[in-house]
């Protein structure tokens, strides 16, 4: 039976999903409305910092239920909302890795599967998350519409049909801009009703670094370098600008995760086909040229899509895209302004530094931090400059954040 099919029977049988929603930012909200028009789930609790924020949430969810009276709980204690029995399945839409960890955790004691709109906490500690609540019986799974899951569909598709997958990735949403921080970011984050912290990390880069990461964990693909290359191209281009250095391109491998000014909103995949029939068919398709192909969904609908995840999460015990085993690639932090010694540092979509991606051997061997582990108090032990990648030679990190210890226990479980 297909995802629809099933919820239509959840829908007839009156038993519904319960789903339970921590953070009601743009993300957030759009799921909650969604969740609405969708057969066969319920929002059943709401958990957000800001009361008033939740409970604007759950009042409009409630004008659009047509009639139907459904109790929804709203807190600012997650763990009110996690341990409800009504509840089936937690999604974090929080985007903090800190509020990550410990939503995973709660939501691991009490049973509950997981779906992540938090790339964040992801990348930092996912990879343990995930073998615990595999061990455990559960799901835990990153969301459907987020550009790693609707690239790794394509990466699937592609490879379902026999086809090699040579590079595969996104196009970016935002201008890069490097520098960029909240106060920088104040006015057209007022204006698109968003945080301007989760607007500088869109345009710092580290949202999609995070992004790329996520999917090198699902699919073993590496960036080619530091950062990946950002190329500037089009749907019928991309193919050209990503190939070997020795056909004319940039990369020097193939099997790469890679980002690409000028094909947001959408993601891709580039294959080619060894068997001549096959690519002599891709030609007559007017697929492309050859022998490379761009195959390409020219747009993610974020949250939107998560309650896909939901339902392949609790109906099919199926989750939408997690990682393979241990971490592949590392979104680490490099400091975006000057950090002067005995300074806090804060974290993602602050004012002091941004992720970059590299391989989880280069991080280790340069000794980088991911920059999900600048949280809490984190404070510069010296001088830093602009564009500097932090080792702990630079930066103590706090060591009582839960996110800390998580990682501290995956870097032995993987090493």
């Amino acid at each position: 039976m297909s995802t629809y099919s099933l919820l239509t029977n959840c829908e007839q049988l009156g038993t519904p999903i319960g789903v339970g929603i921590i953070g009601v930012g743009q993300m957030g909200r759009g799921l909650i409305a969604q969740i609405s028009r969708v057969p066969g789930m319920c929002v059943r609790g709401v958990c957000d910092v800001n009361l008033s924020a939740a409970g604007n949430a759950v009042s409009y969810y409630m004008s659009q239920l047509q009639g139907r009276q459904e109790p929804v709980a709203v807190s600012n204690d997650y763990r009110k909302i996690i341990e409800r029995k009504d509840v089936d399945v937690v999604v974090d839409a929080t985007g903090v890795p800190e509020v990550g960890a410990n939503i995973a955790l709660h939501a691991l004691a009490a049973r509950k599967h997981l779906v992540l709109l938090n790339v964040e906490v992801d990348v930092t500690v996912g990879p343990v998350l995930s073998r615990w609540f595999q061990a455990a019986g559960l799901i835990y799974t990153g969301s459907a519409g987020d550009e790693p899951a609707a690239t790794l569909e394509l990466v699937e598709f592609a490879r379902s049909l026999g086809l090699d997958v040579v590079v595969a990735g996104k196009g970016k949403n935002n201008p890069f801009i490097p520098l960029a921080n909240p106060d920088t970011c104040a006015e057209e984050a007022r204006r698109k009703h968003m945080s301007a912290h989760m607007l500088a990390a869109f345009q710092d880069g580290t949202k999609t670094m995070a992004e790329m990461n996520l999917l090198s964990n699902a699919t073993g693909f590496v960036p080619d370098c530091v950062g990946m290359h950002g190329v500037h191209a089009d749907v019928k281009t991309v193919g050209d600008a990503l190939r070997l250095v020795e056909e004319g391109g940039c990369l020097k491998r193939y099997g790469v995760v890679e980002y690409v000014h000028g094909l947001a909103p959408g993601v891709f995949v580039i294959v080619k086909s060894p068997l001549q029939p096959v690519d002599d068919e891709l030609r007559y398709l007017s697929v492309g040229e050859g022998p490379y192909y761009t195959l390409y969904r020219p747009y993610h609908l974020a949250s939107l899509e998560t309650p896909i995840s939901i339902a392949r999460a609790v109906l099919l015990k199926d989750p939408t895209i997690a990682p393979i085993a241990g971490p592949v690639s590392e979104t680490v932090a490099v400091a975006k302004r000057a950090i002067t010694a005995g300074e806090v540092v804060d974290g993602i979509g602050g004012y002091a530094v941004r992720g970059v991606i590299e391989t989880h051997e280069d991080m280790r061997r340069n000794g980088h931090i991911p920059i999900g582990l600048v949280s809490g108090r984190a404070v510069a032990k010296r001088d830093i400059q602009v564009g500097q990648f932090l080792t702990e030679d630079d930066i103590q990190l706090d060591t009582e954040t839960t996110v800390w210890q998580l990682r501290q226990l995956q870097d032995k479980m993987f090493a």
